[in-house]
């Protein structure tokens, strides 16, 4: 039996978060089509992001390097399946990421876009990961910082800005944390009307995010059922 139960069990959970999507983007005046599902399968098996993709689920989200690139290859064997990367990235790694990735969401500083800066014949749609309360030793960049740093990332040819990610803080309401995200974003899109990505909302709190504007879902264990330990 692989890690995430049997294909059943599976299909339930997630139609069971595609019914909880749909209510939550009824309630907030929008529509389900709006918002862009990422399974984030981090610890499983590569095989489970054949079987979601077979259930539809075309954008899947990793968090470490190489197990990143082991689901990236399989993503990329499969129609329109495509790898976010979105755990902390360090400088040294953030090439090998470049490569294989089709979105690093975690960009939060200039030395992240320099790297990325001299990849060549690929560009890498990116998103800027905001650190709500300031605390970047948790990934993220202070939200004041974030329009100079998308500047970088509109200077760098083979980076894309798509918008902003964050990830609420365990201490604040979580729809007070997207509002500012969303705010932050609007920010940025004076500078990149295009960059209208907003990546926030996991399991336990997407409802708030879809409240306040996310575009983007990134959602695990209520999906995948509960992660087998790292290895």
């Amino acid at each position: 039996m692989p890690s995430w139960g049997s294909d059943a069990e599976l299909a339930h959970r997630l139609e069971s978060v595609r019914e909880r999507i749909a209510v939550a983007a009824k309630s907030a005046g929008r529509e389900p089509s709006e918002l862009t599902l990422i399974a984030v399968t981090k610890f499983h098996d590569a095989d489970i992001v054949r079987a979601l993709h077979d259930l539809g689920v075309r954008d899947f989200g990793e968090n470490r390097h190489p197990e990143s690139r082991t689901k990236a290859e399989v993503a990329h064997g499969l129609e329109d399946a495509r790898l976010h990367f979105i755990g902390q990235l360090q400088r040294n790694k953030a090439r090998q990421v470049g490569r294989y990735a089709d979105v690093i969401e975690s960009i939060d500083r200039a030395d992240l876009v320099d790297a990325l800066a001299k990849l060549e014949d690929r560009t890498i749609d990116v998103t800027i990961q905001l650190s709500i309360d300031g605390d970047t030793a948790r990934g993220g960049i202070p939200l004041a910082e974030a329009p100079a740093l998308a500047e970088r990332i509109l200077d760098t040819d083979s980076l894309r800005l798509r918008g902003v990610m964050t990830v609420a803080p365990i201490e604040m309401e979580p729809s007070r944390a997207f509002a500012l995200a969303r705010e932050t974003s609007e920010r940025i899109r004076t500078l990149a009307p295009e960059a209208d990505w907003c990546s926030m909302g996991m399991s336990h709190d997407f409802d708030s995010a879809i409240s306040q504007g996310a575009t983007h879902l990134r959602i695990g264990e209520a999906i995948t059922g509960k992660r087998p330990t790292s290895q």
